[in-house]
């Protein structure tokens, strides 16, 4: 059943990107060739806007676009993630050229360094300058291609800021380079590292050790995460790290969960809305996205200040709710709730009638803030 599961999915998200996706034939300098591209623009894509997209780059793009592509688009459908730009590289016939390294100090060399300057010099700002791009840049490798998106990291600016290295082909010394430059790290870095239990002996064990060795580095910058898929190869496990990569790069993107609201939340010794706030500055922070505050985190926020009767808090939710939600009840709502329980009676009566000409919303309706407004009059006998 799980098997039928997948394999519907898996089409599904497939017929998504193939109606989706822009082929180009990109003319190197670097390379001294042609390469093709694929590029897989959100749906809703639009250039005429002011909104902007986080930008994918996935290498051995022959066969990992579509996986890349198809869950970015699902995840994004259901608001797991934002909207991204995911872009494609063939390496097909040229898989073993492109990630040459010196055998001297395993860092890029002729053919290698000439495909590292190819994505770094040409082709991110070909993309960058015709496509609404963030600066949160996400590299996506397997095998050698894993291997070899590391290199990007060990520049003093690194071009992306997040990592997805899936049964990583390491070379010798990546494993000390890449300690190295973890401790130094200075900014916001997410690294997602994968193996299966059926992977190829060597690339098993190596990125075990990797995984050891990023694990004990004190860096609170470095946002990892590592997973090792039970009954995998080498050959399907990216269809097991892709989505796992995803929840984890784009957890703060997600709505508050009930295991986020019961362990972070009601915790909280401070404001909850201060906790929401904070959140969404991450969220601009991280990935250059202005998103707007979900009515399902709202509601989870509201339901902590009812919980922890910190009824005061409910000021600065209603002031909030109408400056993101003006055009409904939302924002009316809590500060109703605030004077009711603060002691302003008249106030929260007359706050709950102004919900006329103002739309409902997250099972908030008029005729329940009449409701409100009656019970106060009768109560107090306005």
């Amino acid at each position: 059943m799980k098997k039928t599961i997948y394999t519907f999915i898996l089409i599904f998200c497939i017929s998504t990107v193939v109606a989706q996706t822009i082929y180009e034939e990109f003319e190197s300098y670097k390379l001294g060739e042609t390469r093709e591209i694929k590029i897989q623009l959100p749906r809703n894509y639009d250039e005429n806007t002011d909104q902007f997209y986080p930008l994918f780059i996935v290498f051995d793009g022959d066969y990992m676009f579509e996986a890349v592509a198809g869950n970015v688009d699902y995840y994004s459908y259901w608001e797991d993630m934002p909207e991204a730009i995911v872009v494609g590289i063939n390496q097909g016939d040229t898989r073993d050229a492109d990630n040459h390294y010196s055998e001297q100090n395993d860092l890029p060399v002729e053919t290698g360094a000439n495909f590292f300057e190819f994505i770094s010099m040409e082709l991110l700002p070909y993309i960058e300058s015709n496509y609404r791009t963030t600066n949160f840049k996400i590299a996506v490798g397997h095998g050698e291609t894993a291997n070899f998106i590391n290199y990007y990291m060990l520049k003093p600016k690194p071009l992306f800021q997040a990592f997805i290295v899936i049964s990583p082909s390491l070379a010798p010394s990546m494993n000390d380079y890449i300690s190295q430059r973890l401790q130094q790290y200075e900014t916001k870095l997410f690294y997602y590292l994968a193996t299966a239990s059926n992977d190829i002996k060597y690339i098993k064990k190596d990125t075990k050790t990797l995984n050891n060795t990023i694990t004990s580095i004190d860096n609170k910058n470095i946002l990892y995460n590592f997973d090792s898929f039970e009954g995998a190869t080498h050959y399907s496990a990216p269809a097991h790290a892709i989505p796992k990569a995803l929840e984890s790069i784009f957890h703060v993107f997600q709505p508050i969960t009930k295991k986020e609201y019961k362990e972070s939340i009601l915790t909280l010794e401070t404001s909850p809305v201060e906790y929401l706030l904070d959140k969404y500055k991450v969220i601009s922070d991280l990935f250059g996205i202005d998103k707007q505050i979900l009515i399902n985190d709202f509601k989870a926020i509201a339901a902590a200040v009812e919980k922890k009767k910190a009824f005061d808090y409910f000021e600065d939710l209603g002031k909030i709710a109408r400056k993101q939600y003006p055009d409904t009840l939302l924002g009316n709502y809590y500060l109703a709730r605030f004077y009711e329980e603060t002691g302003e009676p008249k106030k929260a009566m007359r706050t709950y009638k102004g919900a006329y000409g103002l739309e409902e919303i997250g099972g908030i309706t008029i005729d329940l803030m009449l409701e409100k407004a009656s019970e106060i009059k009768v109560d107090f006998g306005y």
